[in-house]
């Protein structure tokens, strides 16, 4: 099996060190960069499977920088880092499409443990080909990880995708908030459900933007994605 390759991106040498250093000691390929222009010239370079990314750089900001990132790859998982506990931070961090968020002080260990649960939930097939899920004229191809509405390519972050495929597979069934919790994150986020409303919001966004409305709220209890007359 090839080594996971980390990113980690903060503007404190001693905390990007460690990080990277932990990661070695578990196997993996790790460097480190200290700005944001320094990191998208190391992501170009590195091809990371996944980063770590601290929200206040010295140049661009954690949110900039992901943007970049993302316009050339949409899949690229990423893990905030901040030095701020607000809601409004968590919010932000995942409404700009961030797959997990941590505040500072942290633990290496508890960070790890997310950016293996990050990992798990975006990793590409392990077996044999998995068929193509359709709802209405939505399609997503689980071994290419392709999600197409009336033929269109839609670009999703790992978090969007992994909600989404949660609701497809299930279709039409309704899914709490708490089960696509469970699901997608596995330890709950903390058991924020607003988490899953943000996610969902933007998949809207996305999917229902020239078609029919697909993901349905079902007040009260959840979510699911179905026609309207299912």
């Amino acid at each position: 099996m090839e080594k996971v390759r980390l990113l980690v991106v903060d503007d404190d040498p001693p905390i990007a060190d460690l990080v990277a250093t932990v990661a070695r000691y578990e196997g993996w390929e790790a460097v480190t960069a200290h700005s944001g222009e320094e990191a998208l010239r190391r992501a170009a370079a590195f091809r990371p499977d996944i980063v770590v990314l601290d929200v206040m750089l010295p140049d661009v900001d954690g949110f900039g920088v992901l943007d970049r990132l993302r316009g050339s790859r949409a899949m690229l998982p990423v893990v905030f880092l901040t030095a701020r506990d607000g809601v409004a931070d968590r919010v932000a961090g995942l409404t700009r499409g961030g797959d997990d968020y941590l505040v500072k002080p942290f633990a290496v260990e508890e960070l790890m443990a997310r950016l293996r649960t990050v990992l798990r939930r975006t990793a590409g097939p392990e077996s044999a080909a998995r068929p193509v899920l359709r709802v209405a004229d939505l399609t997503m191809d689980e071994d290419t990880r392709e999600v197409r509405r009336d033929g269109r390519l839609l670009s999703l972050t790992p978090t969007e995708y992994e909600v989404l495929r949660c609701l497809m597979r299930r279709s039409p069934t309704v899914l709490t908030k708490a089960q696509i919790l469970d699901h997608v994150w596995e330890d709950g986020f903390g058991g924020r459900s607003n988490v899953v409303e943000l996610v969902v919001s933007r998949l809207r966004r996305k999917l229902d933007g020239t078609g029919e409305p697909l993901i349905r709220t079902v007040r009260g209890f959840g979510y699911a994605i179905r026609r309207a007359a299912e």
